[in-house]
């Protein structure tokens, strides 16, 4: 039963994810003008790195908790070092959004109003995320059809 639920939440928080990381980016394109334009992209970041922490924690679990197929079938795993890669640089790309966002965050917390000049490149950075994050579905799935 646990073997399921960690496999569920996994995969919940992967499909809730990609839907904040894809909402964020779209909140990134509308014009940031007022503070309340703000909130989306306060709302939508903050799904994401929820999703993100459920996500790499029952992913962690999984595979190191005795649960699934055993740790030495990851590790051998050319499909699984594909898809840690990815998780790699979908992490890499978040450094700037998660500087800027919380920024912002304080910013607005304060009655200021954020400049907004970085919002495109962080829509791009959003949007590149939410492809890799399609792949990584790709790499699991193949994974889970035992292709090594």
């Amino acid at each position: 039963m646990l073997r399921w639920l960690l496999a569920a939440t996994h995969l919940l928080a992967l499909g809730i994810g990609l839907g904040a990381v894809w909402v964020r980016a779209r909140a990134l394109q509308r014009p940031l003008d007022t503070a309340a334009a703000y909130r989306p992209v306060f709302a939508s970041d903050a799904a994401w790195g929820l999703a993100a922490a459920l996500w790499i924690g029952t992913g962690l679990w999984r595979l190191f908790g005795g649960l699934e197929k055993g740790t030495g079938y990851y590790l051998q795993n050319h499909v699984f070092w594909a898809k840690m890669g990815l998780l790699l640089l979908v992490l890499i790309l978040e450094v700037g959004p998660i500087v800027t966002i919380g920024r912002w965050r304080r910013e607005v917390a304060r009655g200021q109003l954020p400049n907004p000049s970085k919002a495109p490149r962080m829509a791009r950075i959003s949007f590149l995320q939410a492809g890799l994050i399609v792949l990584m579905v790709l790499a699991a799935t193949a994974m889970a059809r035992g292709f090594s």
